[in-house]
């Protein structure tokens, strides 16, 4: 094989490497293979819990509703926090603590992994975490998608990476609150992991209104499938 032809076949290969782990929200054996989550530990299947989450927040409008429909339903929730956002938003994020709620860290800023050096990467997530809290248990990149680098430098400092099995879609513009419900609790199971979003910052403007919307039916969904929500950490 001539020598350029067996660079550009490295080439490919580093690039299939690389770019491998994004393939973890979408097929199971890849996010298996990555030791990467996608639903709770055996035992939420006899404890008969799911773990509802919510990304790219706080939000200074959807977070605070996102909250106080939680609070109606006795319902518990995880938020997979943006530092940025954390620092826009005074102390919603104290809230949601306040509220018996779970945090984990979507990153520093809203950015894929793929496209950040392994440097710049561990730098988002150490400004991430001076702002977030030093000690928690988990991680969620933005988009769901890790870099080989990204997957290093979260578990280095101790975070589990978790995915998702159920979404709603619910960051588009061209969804409905019944359609984001419908897709997020469809098959529902003991151990599932459920992705909402409480902010728009990083997705189609007002969506965040549509997931307020859809919450209420996520959530009677969840109780009509003989289910409880519990803190994904």
């Amino acid at each position: 094989m001539p020598v350029t032809r067996t660079l550009a076949a490295l080439g490919g290969l580093s690039a299939a490497a690389w770019c491998a782990p994004a393939l973890g929200p979408l097929v199971p054996a890849v996010a298996t293979a990555m030791g990467t989550a996608r639903t709770l530990p055996a035992p939420a299947a006899t404890d008969r819990v799911v773990a509802l989450t919510f990304d790219d927040g706080p939000h200074p409008r959807g977070t605070p509703a996102v909250l106080e429909l939680l609070r109606e339903h006795d319902a518990v929730a995880t938020f997979f926090v943006v530092g940025e956002q954390v620092r826009r938003t005074g102390g919603l994020l104290d809230e949601i603590r306040a509220a018996g709620h779970g945090v984990a860290i979507h990153g520093d800023r809203h950015r894929c992994l793929l496209r950040l050096a392994p440097h710049v990467v561990r730098e988002d997530l150490a400004r991430a975490s001076a702002t977030v809290g030093e000690h928690l248990p988990l991680h969620r990149p933005p988009y769901g998608i890790y870099s080989p680098a990204g997957l290093v430098a979260a578990r280095a400092r101790g975070w589990r990476p978790l995915l998702w099995s159920h979404w709603g879609h619910d960051w588009r513009h061209d969804v409905t609150a019944a359609g984001i419900a419908a897709e997020v609790t469809d098959g529902l199971a003991p151990g599932d992991v459920l992705l909402l979003h409480d902010a728009d910052d990083y997705s189609a403007p007002g969506s965040y209104r549509r997931t307020v919307q859809a919450l209420p039916r996520v959530l009677d969904a969840i109780a009509a499938a003989g289910l409880r929500t519990t803190s994904a950490d």
